[in-house]
């Protein structure tokens, strides 16, 4: 059975997708990027970017039941990989460092709406 999770404490999806899909106890959370939610404005610098986007994923996990603890796969994009350590230190500080999901960090040329940063991830209710 899918559910589909959906917050205003998130961006809206700009496009045909969900927030995130619940599966058969699993959470697949679309790429989010740091659109503040109450303003609509994005957060620009890769350390406001990487905040906001940490936190639109916080919310999509709550409004599902969840936290990052049961987060076991991470996407991250960037569009500058010389951004690579600071992203990583601030995304780390989100997460329980017994329990990192297995994860990869591409490069890429551009995103929605030329932000820095989006980050998808895959979850599951233990």
């Amino acid at each position: 059975m899918k559910k589909i999770i959906s917050t205003s404490k998130a961006p809206a999806a700009i496009g045909p997708y969900s927030q995130a899909n619940f599966v058969n106890g699993t959470l697949y959370i679309s790429g989010q990027i740091p659109v503040n939610s109450e303003t609509g404005k994005v957060e620009e610098g890769i350390e406001k970017a990487t905040h906001q986007v940490m936190k639109n994923l916080e919310a999509v996990l709550t409004e599902a039941g969840l936290t990052f603890s049961n987060v076991v796969k991470a996407t991250i994009f960037l569009k500058n990989m010389d951004d690579f350590a600071v992203m990583n230190d601030i995304y780390a500080s989100y997460l329980n460092p017994d329990s990192y999901p297995a994860r990869e960090t591409v490069q890429v040329s551009c995103l929605p709406k030329n932000v820095d940063i989006e980050i998808s991830m895959i979850a599951h209710q233990f």
